[in-house]
């Protein structure tokens, strides 16, 4: 039987996307791109095992590429990023057609307004997108909520909007790292779920979350 994208070759892969067996070639161009590719597919993970080997982007060439933010300080600041982590998986959750350019977007969006404020001005310019806003939106709850509960544990002044600015663009410039430039990549997200408990957020393509 002929691979029913391209109707030349033999189909050879079951896609479960489609519910039909497909051509290894199609499978290989459409991947994320025309097909819609959930994270348990098996021909998912080896693309991400194989993409894992490629080296990362510069970090020049990245969001906000001349900030470089020391290690030393993501070990003190876990909790939040672990929090904002866990709030982008919910809202993936939520909202399946999330891609991992609407998490970027989003997170590049929310730094950029907290790096104005964190400098003394207040200026904001959200996502125009529906559900980049949404994620936008999203994230500034988690991190209102985040403040309360650290100033009712006694921290003096909760969390400075400094150290807000840093995380977003650690968690940006991750994002931008991994993604692979198929619209429909969720290589980002699936990292991001890879530290929670498969039964919270569903399966993971990726079992490990690399910031440059």
């Amino acid at each position: 039987m002929n691979c029913p994208i391209c109707e030349q070759r033999k189909s050879r892969r079951f896609c479960p996307a489609r519910g039909e067996s497909i051509c290894s070639v199609c499978c290989g161009t459409e991947r994320e791109v025309t097909i819609d590719c959930p994270p348990d597919c098996v021909h998912l993970k080896e693309s991400r095992r194989y993409e894992a080997r490629m080296p990362l982007r510069k970090p020049e060439n990245l969001p906000f590429g001349e900030v470089r933010i020391p290690s030393s300080f993501l070990s003190t600041h876990h909790e939040l990023i672990l929090a904002l982590s866990h709030a982008i998986c919910a809202f993936a959750r939520d909202h399946r057609e999330l891609t991992d350019t609407d998490a970027i977007a989003a997170l590049e969006s929310l730094a950029t307004s907290y790096q104005t404020l964190s400098g003394g001005v207040y200026y904001e310019k959200p996502p125009i997108r529906p559900l980049q806003r949404g994620l936008y939106d999203a994230l500034k709850e988690e991190i209102q909520r985040f403040d309360r509960a650290q100033q009712q544990s006694g921290s003096l002044g909760g969390v400075r909007n400094a150290e807000v600015r840093d995380l977003l663009i650690v968690l940006t410039q991750a994002g931008a790292a991994h993604h692979n430039g198929r619209p429909l990549c969720r290589a980002y997200l699936d990292l991001l779920r890879s530290q929670f408990k498969a039964s919270e957020f569903g399966p993971s393509a990726s079992e490990l979350i690399v910031i440059p």
